[in-house]
Formats: structure tokens, sequence, C-alpha cells
């Protein structure tokens, strides 16, 4: 199944929507085994269970974001905060001036902190916009998934990511994540030093945990 959407512009007519789903992810390394987009599939994957399930206009997703912490890694590459709360906002100008005036940004990026200040900001006067998931659901995704290693431990190229990949999109996965299991510890200069201070590979986490069937429950609790 393709992460982007195949809709023509008779079928959006026809439907009518009222919401619009926008995927943001990310293009920065997630080690040797998950690709530079794993961020940017999995926030797809999100969207596109959501627009099986409500009547929403599924967007393309934004496929390059804030990803600094990982930006001495080759390949990843970032926009900065003020570029993406550009882009959000004229994506929302767009989409209100053929009528549909909320948004849901389906982030899978960590790093991408602003989309908090853009959500604020679209609903000074009313209900425009929401950011899901945000840490209530992802840790109920877990707890539904039964996974074995946390939120901390598991922060980055681990269980959760892995086996999001591994049931919806498994030839992105290559050979060798059984043995790419890192703990990174506490990471408290995570914001000043990024990601080469705590991991070498790239991977903070567990990916060796993943499986499919983890994957199919973490996005249904």
């Amino acid at each position: 199944m393709s992460l982007l959407p195949t809709i023509t512009t008779t079928d959006v007519q026809e439907q009518e929507p009222r919401v619009a789903i926008l995927p943001i992810g990310s293009y920065e390394q997630h080690g040797a085994y998950p690709p530079l987009v794993t961020d940017t599939a999995i926030a797809c994957i999100i969207a596109r269970e959501i627009a099986a399930a409500y009547p929403v206009l599924q967007l393309p997703p934004v496929t390059i974001a804030c990803s600094h912490e990982h930006g001495t890694w080759p390949g990843t590459v970032s926009i900065s905060a003020r570029t993406l709360h550009a882009v959000v906002n004229d994506i929302a100008a767009s989409l209100e001036a053929q009528g549909v005036r909320k948004v849901v940004l389906v982030n899978a990026h960590g790093g991408n902190y602003v989309l908090s200040n853009i959500v604020q900001e679209a609903n000074l006067t009313e209900p425009r916009m929401t950011l899901f998931p945000q840490g209530r659901e992802w840790g109920r995704s877990r707890e539904r998934a039964g996974l074995v290693s946390d939120a901390h431990g598991d922060m980055h190229a681990g269980e959760i990511e892995t086996s999001i990949l591994f049931h919806a999109e498994p030839a992105l996965v290559r050979d060798g994540y059984e043995t790419a299991d890192h703990d990174g510890g506490e990471r408290p200069f995570l914001l000043t030093h990024g990601m080469k201070a705590y991991t070498e590979t790239g991977v903070v986490g567990f990916p060796s945990y993943a499986t499919a069937n983890k994957g199919k429950s973490s996005w249904r609790a």
C-alpha cells in the first residue's frame, strides 16, 4: 500500500472534507537498519489509518523538518523551525481558501518542537488545529502493544519505530537490527550536544525486541 495519498480532485470534491490530516516527519539517520525516512513513513502510516476511519483529507507529508540533533550524520537534512512554522501555516492557509478550516498535524519526530507553538497560535480565537500523537497517546500505544522497553530508553530507531515498520512497511527495515540495541542512558545535554554524545551508531533503543504484532497493536490503543 502506498504511503502517499492517491485521491483525485474529483474524490475531494465529492467527499467535501472539513478536516485535513498533515503528516510531518523528518529525513534523518536511524542507524544502519531503518531508513532516513523512518519518521516520515510512520507519520504517513498513522495518517493513512486515520483517513481510512474518518472522512478527512489526507495530505502528502512534510518530509524534511527539524533534525538538528542528528545534523552531523551523513544523509540527515534539516530545515529551521522558522521554515517549518511557515510551511505549516502556508498549508493551513491554502486549505482554508477551499473551505477546509481544521488541520490535524500528525507528527512522528520528537525534534519538531515548534509544532506545539504553531498549534497554540492557530487556536487563539477558535479550535483550528491539533497535534497528534503526543506523549499520552504514545504511552498508551506502548502499553497496548506490550513493549519491553520504556519511552526514555527506546528513544530512537528502537522497539516501537521498528515494530511499526515491520507491520506496515516491512521492506523498509534491513537485516541487522537484531544486534543494534543501545542504551543511551541519561541524556541531560541532548539539546546542546546532539545525539552523537550518546550513541555511536545513531540508535538509542532496543530494535531487537521489535515484532510486527507489536506494531499492529501500537496505534490502536
